[in-house]
């Protein structure tokens, strides 16, 4: 079951984490189990880290199914990710990582933004040169 409550609520990263590790499973095979209970093939371990991490926080069927295969109920599991959301699910800081979700490397193009290149031709137009 869940390891013992922090006098905080918890987040929902360290939650899956410790909950992960107290059955000895990887991240692998975290996101293999969830693959196999949820029918849903496509699921990475690199979802599973990003869950962690707290990169992004996980919907109610993605809920649903960690609940089931970490064997943790239901309502601590949404508990924990509106904790996480409220607290801003991308304010993870450390070297290298600048805190909110609006910070970008300078020179990466975004969604709607060009990439900078001249001449219109970019990535493609070069390795056809």
């Amino acid at each position: 079951m869940i390891p013992p409550a922090s006098p905080r609520p918890a987040q929902l990263g360290p939650l899956l984490a410790r909950c992960r590790l107290a059955r000895g499973w990887s991240q692998q095979r975290t996101a293999a189990e969830l693959c196999a209970a949820s029918g849903v093939p496509t699921l990475s371990r690199h979802e599973v880290s990003r869950w962690e991490r707290q990169r992004r926080v996980p919907g109610g069927f993605w809920l649903g199914w960690l609940a089931v295969v970490l064997d943790v109920p239901l309502l601590a599991l949404a508990e924990a990710a509106a904790t996480t959301r409220r607290a801003g699910a991308t304010r993870v800081t450390g070297p290298g990582r600048a805190a909110g979700s609006g910070a970008r490397r300078a020179g990466r193009a975004g969604p709607g933004r060009t990439g900078g290149t001249t001449r219109g031709g970019g990535a493609r137009a070069t390795a056809t040169r």
